[in-house]
Order: C-alpha cells, then sequence, then structure tokens
C-alpha cells in the first residue's frame, strides 16, 4: 500500500524518489489532495492494484490503459477537470465502487453497463444531460447518485436496477418520474428533492422497501393515494411545494417518524393523520391551516409539533392526548387563547411568538365567551402582527412587563450607522473612510455551477484547437479570466 494523500507530492518527484511503476504487487494507492497533473500511462504496470485513489488533484485526463488494471475494484477520482473518461473504461468489470464526483463530466460511456460487477456509482455534482441506457445492465448495483447534475428525464429502463437500495436524484431539472420506477422494489431511499416535478407517479405505491422519501423543492400540488401502501416509510420531506391537500391513505404510513411539509398551501389535514403512532416530528409551518383536525392527539409518540405562521384560531383540546409532546410552536397565528387541556402535557416549549425571550411563559386561566369553557390565556394571546418597531425591541412580553417600549426608537434610528454595506449599494463614496467594512456578495451555488461551464467549455474549446500540453498555460489563464469576470 502506498498513500501520498495530503502531502502535496507531484507525480514527477514519486518516479523521481522510487522505480515508481516497478510495484506491480501493488494493491492499494492512495494519490488524493496532491498537485498531480498526469496519471501516465505506465499505471497499467499495476496489474494487483485493488484500490484507486486519486480525488482531489489536477489531473484532466486519464489514460486509456487504466483499463489493464483488471483487478481494480475501488476507485476515487473526484475533484479533477475531468470531462471525459476513456472508451476502454468500461473494460473495468472488477470494479464495484466507483466515484466520480465533482469533475465535469458531462456524459459516462455509452457502454458504461459492461461495469457488470458496480454496487456504487457515485456522479454527484457533474454536469449529465442524460444517463445511458446500458445503465440497466448494472443489475448489482445498490447505490446510485447523480444528485446535482443537468438531467432533464431519465430513462425508462431505470426499472431495470432491481438491486438498488439508495437513488439520489436532488437538484437536476427533472419535470417526470417515469412510472417504471416503481418496478424497484429494494428501494430504501430516494431523494428527488430540487427538481420541477409536478406529480409524482401512482406506482410509487409499489416501493414497499421505501424508507425515506424526499421530494423537497419542486412543484408538486397532490401526493400519490398509493403512498399509502408504504408500510416502512419512516421520513418523508415534501416542503416547498404546491400541495394543498394531503392523501387520506397518508395514515397507512405506519412507521412513519418525520413528516415535513413546510412551506405549501395546505388547508387542513386528513383526520387519518391522527393513526400516525410513531410520529415524533411533524412540521406544517407556513400553509394556510385554519384548523388542525381532533384526531392530532391520537399521534402518541408526537415530540415536536410546529405549525409556526398558519391561520389557526384555535388548538384542539384532544392534542393533550399526546403525551409525548414536549415541544409546540403556534406561533404566527390567530388563536385567541390555548385549551386548558395543555397543562397536563410536559412541555419544554411553547412558541407563541419569534420575539418571544423564554420558551415557556406564565399563563392565567380565562372563560371563553361564546363556549364557556375554561381557557389559557397569557400577554401573547390573542395573538397579533408583531410591528416592525417591536420586532426590533425584542420580546413583546418583555416590553409590557418591564415598561420598556420607548417612542423615542424611530427617533434614534436615522442617528445610526451600519458599519456593514453591499458592493452593488449605490451610496456614494464620501462615508467610506467610516464604512470600513464591506462585505461582498456571495455567489449562488447555481451561478458557480454557470461559471463552472463557461470556463470548461472554453477549456474544451482550446483543447481542441491546439495541443494540450503546449497550450497549457493559455488555457489556465483564459479559464481564469472567464472566472473572474463572471
Amino acid at each position: 500500500m502506498v498513500i501520498f494523500g495530503e502531502k502535496r507530492h507531484s507525480l514527477c518527484e514519486i518516479e523521481y524518489e522510487v522505480p515508481f511503476f516497478n510495484l506491480t504487487k501493488l494493491r492499494k494507492l492512495g494519490l488524493s489532495d496532491n498537485e498531480i497533473q498526469r496519471l501516465p500511462g505506465d499505471i497499467a504496470n499495476f496489474n494487483q492494484l485493488v484500490e484507486l485513489d486519486i480525488s482531489r488533484n489536477d489531473i484532466m485526463e486519464l489514460p486509456e490503459s487504466i483499463s489493464y488494471c483488471k483487478t481494480l475494484q475501488v476507485a476515487d477520482f473526484s475533484g479533477n477537470p475531468l470531462t471525459r473518461l476513456p472508451e476502454s473504461f468500461p473494460e473495468l468489470q472488477s470494479l464495484t465502487c466507483l466515484s466520480i464526483n465533482d469533475i465535469s463530466l458531462q456524459a459516462l460511456p455509452d457502454n458504461i453497463g459492461n461495469l457488470c460487477n458496480l454496487v456504487s456509482l457515485e456522479l454527484r455534482e457533474n454536469l449529465l444531460t442524460y444517463l445511458p441506457e446500458s445503465l440497466s445492465q448494472l443489475h448489482k448495483l445498490e447505490e446510485l447518485d447523480v444528485g446535482s447534475n443537468e438531467l432533464y428525464n431519465l430513462p425508462e429502463t431505470i426499472g431495470c436496477l432491481v438491486s438498488l437500495k439508495d437513488l439520489w436524484l436532488d437538484g437536476n431539472q427533472l419535470s417526470e418520474i417515469p412510472p417504471e420506477l416503481g418496478s424497484m422494489r429494494s428501494l430504501t431511499c430516494l431523494d428527488v428533492s430540487e427538481n420541477k416535478l409536478e406529480h409524482l407517479p401512482e406506482e410509487m405505491g409499489s416501493l414497499l422497501s421505501l424508507t425515506d422519501l424526499l421530494v423537497s423543492q419542486n412543484l408538486v400540488d397532490v401526493l400519490p393515494e398509493g403512498l399509502g401502501k408504504l408500510r416502512r416509510l419512516s421520513i418523508l420531506k415534501a416542503d416547498q411545494n404546491r400541495l394543498v391537500q394531503l392523501p387520506e391513505s397518508i395514515g397507512n404510513c405506519e412507521s412513519l417518524t418525520e413528516l415535513v411539509l413546510t412551506e405549501n398551501q395546505l388547508v387542513n389535514l386528513p383526520r387519518s393523520i391522527g393513526k400516525l403512532k410513531k410520529l415524533s416530528n411533524f412540521n406544517c409551518d407556513r400553509n394556510r391551516l385554519t384548523s388542525l383536525p381532533k384526531e392530532i392527539g391520537g399521534c402518541c409518540s408526537l415530540n415536536v409539533l410546529c405549525v409556526r405562521e398558519n391561520r389557526l384560531a384555535r388548538i384542539p383540546p384532544e392534542l393533550s392526548q399526546a403525551t409525548e409532546l414536549h415541544v409546540l410552536n403556534v406561533s404566527g397565528n390567530r388563536l385567541l387563547y390555548l385549551p386548558l387541556t395543555l397543562t397536563s402535557l410536559r412541555l419544554k416549549a411553547l412558541w407563541l411568538s419569534e420575539n418571544q425571550s423564554q420558551p415557556l411563559l406564565t399563563f392565567q386561566t380565562d372563560v371563553d365567551p361564546e363556549s364557556g369553557e375554561k381557557v389559557l390565556t397569557c400577554v401573547l394571546l390573542p395573538q397579533q402582527p408583531c410591528s416592525d418597531n417591536l420586532a426590533r425591541c425584542g420580546a413583546l412580553e418583555s416590553l409590557v412587563e418591564g415598561g420598556m417600549l420607548d417612542d423615542t426608537w424611530d427617533d434614534k434610528t436615522p442617528n445610526r450607522m451600519s458599519t456593514i454595506r453591499f458592493m452593488e449599494d449605490d451610496d456614494d463614496d464620501e462615508d467610506d473612510e467610516e464604512r470600513t467594512l464591506l462585505r461582498r456578495a456571495t455567489p449562488h451555488p447555481g451561478e458557480l455551477k454557470n461559471m463552472k461551464k463557461v470556463a470548461e467549455s472554453i477549456r474544451k474549446d482550446m483543447n481542441a484547437a491546439k495541443g494540450l500540453d503546449s497550450n497549457k498555460n493559455e488555457v489556465n489563464n483564459a479559464v481564469d479570466r472567464v472566472t473572474t469576470s463572471v
């Protein structure tokens, strides 16, 4: 085993110190985190090599001779400026684990399916726009990560990956999921978040082994009724979509422990939600809920319930039946009071306002004039939108009880001077001497990805026009100029 990781060697130094490529019995080679710019064709001499890690270097091309490393099982090429794999690469049929993340890869070899023993394939953060049909021949594949690429669709043959357990498709441009996905009966984790999906196929109800389903940040308005067939589903995250309702069948997801529905358009919740006996974390912030079903008290394992910024006017007394509830966040609603039954809970935090300084408040009993029932009230009830001035002063209850409300706040505001400003502000430069701290706007990840595309396009064009070695310095300078200008 030879490892040169994080020692900043160059390959030339290694060759000079020892007849490096004469180590024909070498089984494990680690060269990660160096400044290696070229992998020589002599790599073929390592005909007993089992593990190869050359991640996070400056290698722009893999030699065709790497296909002679017939015993290679684990390979990591991540973090190099590679744009393609050698045509002979699929001849490495002993490979079981292949990591080629963040290498500007634009396409996979059409015969990638020849890697018949592959169990794990990582392709995250590349520039892939499609997956070849032959990918479906990887019948032993258990993990496939193609997150953060540019995929617009999936091949229908993806359903042939019958051994697949974990599938990451997040951060792409997918507008639909092929129904053939339902054939993956071994799938346990599916991440399709950050795409452009408007609906999910009903066939997803056939994924009987599924435990984690992540569909955050899409355009989905309704979840499929077949979702209720997923009896092993433990985590469901569907936040930042356009959901207007939940299927009644969700109550059949008896193993569900975490349900995140933040930032949707839900007006109500199905009564069947009370059947989720294992649910411990339920987040439904920033929806349009006007009420909670009384059946929610049946969630006997519920620890955290967040329903911030909805339109709730009351909390059902039956919530007190969720005896394991420790955190309840109902801030930003329209509550007039709280049910007296909540006093039976062992709450550690009850949030009625974003500006609340303490997790628990002192409550008093009162009588609801409409029903005549005893209720709980405090200084933060009934809930009302806080003004900007109160928000800036801190906790509302502190202002009322401590008499800290100061009418001179706005008078003092113009006299306060900010010492942090953004570069794009149009303010005059006359205050530059006083404003010594400048804050530059951080590029959005999407902008960084576009910068990367432009740089790689120029690199490719220049390499095609002239020889790679003779123009290496010119290419690097051009890429630097483009990155700087963008």
